[in-house]
């Protein structure tokens, strides 16, 4: 029989239960560990009397390769080599949560990782991919980080420990209960290909969800979302239209959305005359812009945040500590002066530096996101 477990254990109380998964787990052990989604029998795959255990637990007719579980997003690269700009965005919006990426891996790397593993190639992959999944669950996390190697989970049939433990006994030599999983339905599963991507088993999240979660968002701030910010999100759609081939207004349709807010913006304001007409002059268009406040929502939902000045940068970092590694100056070089005030060729000017301004970050990190 496996370890007695306990549920509702507070951190002081959890962590040697976790240490002790850590210890089964290297040297062969089958644990089973709590996801957000279920519970799962876990062993390391290269190491070949936990491989033998798992398949017997998963059940003879499994023709299925594991589905490998890692900490971080990082920890994917061992397994798919560069993954394409599709993947690591991806990756990086919906992980970690209840989704398992099929990554497609090229056949060098397939023999790579497998030699390197000593793990049969139908264990691990499937056609040209792998599935990975990368957990939200902080014991599930605490574990899987420790553990070096790829650690496979495979599914009981309950998702309510005690079962699980009834189910599982002596097949296993640990449970860690963590009490139920957060979500009553299984992770979603989304094959990623190189320019696209589509679902293969619908979970916790369906196609409108995993849609909106993927979007590529840039967000441009400056103080009362009427003059600086505002232009520059309405220069970049138009650098991004054209990049794409397409008009302004079909961005939101391919994913993109490039959006403004103000860190002292009144909400509900018209952006100034002077900055409509200099956008206009470079082919945009502001008569619709409406300012609005910057919020923590509007930082979270951003994969790229642009800011005028260093007061903006600790506006938006003093909400959302943790953006800091996607927050940059528009300007590299110092801040950007409001033109509020000034006359029509200030703003035309500074629509001009926007430009090439705008045109330069995109092209080191937000094109390789939405290219065509």
């Amino acid at each position: 029989m496996p370890d007695q477990s306990v549920s509702n254990l507070d951190p002081a109380e959890l962590q040697p239960r976790i240490d002790r998964a850590v210890e089964l787990l290297t040297g062969g052990g089958i644990v089973v560990i709590p996801t957000e989604t279920v519970y799962g029998a876990a062993g390391l795959l290269n190491i070949e009397s936990a491989r033998r255990r798992l398949d017997v637990i998963r059940g003879e007719g499994s023709q299925r390769p594991f589905t490998i579980h890692i900490a971080r997003t990082q920890d994917a690269e061992p397994y798919v080599g560069k993954a394409s700009a599709l993947a690591r965005r991806l990756m990086r919006k919906l992980w970690p949560g209840p989704v398992g990426l099929l990554i497609n891996v090229p056949a060098g790397q397939r023999e790579k990782v497998c030699q390197s593993l000593s793990i049969p190639p139908a264990d691990l992959f499937e056609e040209h991919g792998i599935t990975l999944r990368c957990p939200d669950h902080r014991v599930a996390t605490s574990i899987l980080a420790k553990v070096s190697g790829p650690v496979a989970l495979t599914r009981p049939a309950s998702a309510d420990p005690s079962s699980v433990l009834s189910e599982l006994a002596g097949s296993v030599d640990l449970l860690v209960d963590a009490g139920p999983p957060r979500f009553a339905r299984p992770s979603t599963l989304v094959r990623v290909d190189e320019n696209s991507w589509s679902i293969v088993r619908t979970g916790v999240y369906d196609q409108r969800i995993i849609e909106r979660m993927v979007r590529t968002t840039i967000l441009f701030v400056c103080s009362g979302n009427t003059c600086r910010s505002p232009m520059a999100a309405a220069i970049a759609r138009k650098l991004l239209a054209d990049r794409l081939g397409a008009h302004e207004m079909e961005l939101e349709s391919k994913g993109i959305t490039v959006t403004s807010a103000g860190s002292f913006a009144f909400p509900g304001a018209r952006a100034t005359e002077h900055a409509v007409e200099a956008v206009k002059a470079m082919g945009g268009d502001l008569s619709g812009h409406r300012s609005r406040t910057l919020s923590v929502e509007l930082i979270h939902q951003a994969d790229f945040v642009y800011v005028m000045s260093r007061g903006h940068y600790r506006a938006v970092t003093g909400l959302v500590p943790s953006a800091a590694e996607k927050v940059e100056m528009l300007d590299p070089d110092g801040d950007i002066e409001d033109p509020i005030g000034g006359e029509a060729e200030l703003y035309s000017a500074l629509a001009r530096k926007m430009r090439v301004l705008i045109e330069a970050r995109f092209s080191k990190r937000v094109y390789a996101e939405v290219h065509p």
